[in-house]
């Protein structure tokens, strides 16, 4: 007798695959159906959020008492009660949950199987009941209960939902089942239940739509191994995966083994292996590939052109590039947006702006509406080499044909004006795209606040933060350290302590920054009191001073010559913050000994010394100079 396919499948699988649980499968008798012929093995684990069927649990139940019981008792009744209810109350699973209640404690995988088995002529019930058993109940089915679920809703044609199961089902297998084998297990089922070869096809995108591309190759290759033959649109899908993963090698031994085992090629695999082609920078084989395309009865159209196009247009080899499109005319495919928008980005990037642009024009002539792609792409180019004219004149030509600025136009324009330091002309510009209702991104406002600001133009700066906070932006805190710097800069004190206290108001925490540039600022202007003051601000906030915030306050005091309080202030610091400046003592000691107050100046050594500062070389200059011009003063007194 010639054995069945689902022989020859087996048999093939025992050629290729030597495990003893498949070795177990083959040359086990087949029983009449019962539980024992579906006992796969599932693992389990703790990790999953449902209640695994116990194995344990399935294990038929042979004490002789049990026929005693009622039938809605006994154990070993469960699968012909479930079955029953379900076939009498049409899928009222509130019903059955109620009569079987009792027994469903011994309701474990293999029982859940059988009733699957036993429903697959009804999909619908089927269905009803796997979600039962995985939503209502809390179970997790095994890998077989997935497996028969998914051949049953495939037989019935309901390959969308068929579809979710196998992703549920290689989900849970990679995160908490790693040993099991879903295509063995769907083979091993075939042997039970209905089954289309279709369900083979779908494991392999399965896995390719949850992100496992190599798994997916795995399972591609074992349906060859036992004698199934994926169809090409799943060998398009496998090829496209790999693309996408740069398995370039890969990708021709999928092409390989589809020609070995007689799966057609259609276009759409010649383009995929267009692309491979070209991402493998081997673009000297196009020519023989396209050839080899057209002996399979396979004319390139317009998505082969435009991937060479644009490959050739990457790597500058625009002559090769404009061959082809020639040859486009020729073969009768018409170029297309894509096309000019491959050879006008070529033309760009080799600084051929104007060449793009009389491209750009051919294309609209030829009846082809230019995208936001094609425009943005003449106006970078043309602001790259500061030609804000030409780039401004397509901004309007792109917002009287109706397209409307993306945030990439914007951007381009703000930062081409900037480069020339025509920030004015970029505020312009901002103030006519919202005239033309185009939305302003937060990073333009930030670029041109922080440009302003290092113009030194901190009132220009503000108006545009207020601008942008009109426009529902919330400025950060960089932004309000950049106008307060900037304010500051300029010695206008006033607007950056407003800017401050605006900043607390909006829930936006001073930093090191913020307070450094206001303390400096007010020690410059001679009032390092108030500077002081805000050094307990920061303290109680949670925040401790600088080197720099200490410096800035004894130099204050220095230039308001209050010499005792820039002493305190240094004996502070060290003591209450463990700032010790060298450099600050120093230019004490310099100011005392300039004085000709050397008793001072040496009383700050000593201080020095008992805080651990060593005296450098420049500190001995100091007091050596202090004590040159007090003698020099002593002798001046004595000739009198």
């Amino acid at each position: 007798m010639n054995p069945s396919p689902i022989h020859v499948v087996k048999l093939n699988l025992y050629k290729y695959s030597l495990s003893l649980p498949l070795l177990r499968f083959i040359f086990i008798p087949k029983l009449p159906f019962s539980s024992s012929s579906l006992s796969l093995s599932s693992s389990s684990s703790s990790s999953s959020s449902l209640q695994t069927l116990d194995q344990s649990q399935t294990n038929s139940i042979s004490s002789s008492l049990f026929h005693l019981l009622p039938q809605t008792q006994n154990p070993n009744n469960i699968v012909n009660l479930i079955c029953s209810n379900l076939k009498q109350h049409n899928s009222n699973l509130a019903l059955l949950h109620t009569e079987v209640k009792a027994l469903l404690p011994h309701l474990g995988t293999q029982e859940v199987s059988r009733v699957l088995l036993r429903c697959q002529s009804d999909s619908s019930t089927a269905l009803s009941f796997f979600n039962w058993v995985k939503n209502d109940l809390g179970l997790r089915p095994s890998t077989q209960n997935y497996c028969i679920v998914v051949h049953t809703l495939a037989w019935s044609r309901k390959f969308s939902q068929a579809m979710k199961f196998l992703c549920e089902l290689v989900m849970l297998v990679k995160d908490d089942l790693p040993s099991e084998d879903v295509f063995k297990n769907l083979v091993l089922c075939t042997e039970d239940c209905n089954w289309d070869p279709v369900v083979f096809d779908m494991l392999v995108k399965a896995y390719l739509r949850m992100g496992r591309v190599l798994e997916g190759l795995v399972s591609f290759r074992k349906m060859l191994r036992v004698g199934f033959v994926p169809t090409v649109i799943a060998s398009n899908c496998l090829l496209n995966g790999l693309l996408k993963l740069n398995c370039i090698d890969r990708c021709w031994e999928v092409y390989e083994e589809m020609e070995r085992f007689g799966i057609a090629p259609n276009l759409y695999t010649f383009n995929i292996l267009t692309h491979v082609l070209c991402k493998d920078g081997d673009t000297g084989k196009v020519n023989k590939f396209l050839e080899k395309m057209e002996e399979e009865g396979f004319d390139p159209d317009i998505v082969t052109y435009n991937t060479l196009i644009s490959s050739y247009c990457r790597k500058g080899r625009l002559d090769d590039a404009f061959y082809l499109y020639k040859i486009m005319y020729r073969r009768g495919v018409v170029p297309d947006l894509v096309s000019y928008t491959a050879l006008m980005n070529g033309l760009c990037k080799e600084g051929r702006v104007r060449e793009a642009h009389q491209l750009f024009h051919r294309m609209v002539h030829r009846g082809l509406n230019p995208d936001i792609v094609s425009y943005n792409t003449l106006i970078h180019s043309y602001c790259k080499e500061g030609k804000m004219q030409e780039s401004r004149s397509l901004l309007h030509d792109m917002i009287w044909n109706g397209i409307s600025p993306d945030s990439f136009t914007c951007w381009v324009l703000v930062e081409g004006y900037g480069k020339e330091g025509k920030f004015l002309s970029a505020l312009n510009l901002v103030v006519e795209l919202q005239r033309f209702g185009v939305s302003i991104s937060q990073d333009i406002y930030c670029y041109l606040i922080a440009a302003l600001c290092q113009e030194n133009r901190p009132f220009a700066a503000k108006n545009l933060l207020e601008r942008m906070t009109r426009d529902g932006h919330k400025p950060e805190l960089e932004i309000y350290n950049e106008l307060i710097k900037s304010f500051c800069h300029c010695d206008c004190i006033a607007e950056a302590l407003r800017l401050k206290t605006e900043m607390v108001n909006k829930q936006i925490k001073p930093n090191l920054v913020t307070y450094g540039a206001v303390i400096d600022c007010l020690s410059g202007l001679g009032r390092s009191m108030e500077g002081e003051s805000l050094v307990g601000e920061m303290v109680a906030s949670g925040m401790l001073p600088d080197l720099a915030i200490c410096r800035a306050l004894f130099n204050g005091y220095c230039r308001e010559n209050d010499i005792d309080k820039a002493q305190s202030l240094l004996s502070f610091f060290a003591k209450e913050f463990q700032i010790q400046d060298t450099e600050s003592f120093n230019a004490l000691i310099r100011i005392t000994g300039g004085k000709g107050d050397i008793t001072r100046s040496l009383e700050i050594q000593d201080m020095m010394l008992k805080m651990g500062l060593l005296p450098n070389p420049l500190t001995c200059k100091y007091v050596i100079d202090g004590l040159w011009k007090a003698r020099r003063v002593d002798s001046a007194s004595l000739v009198k």
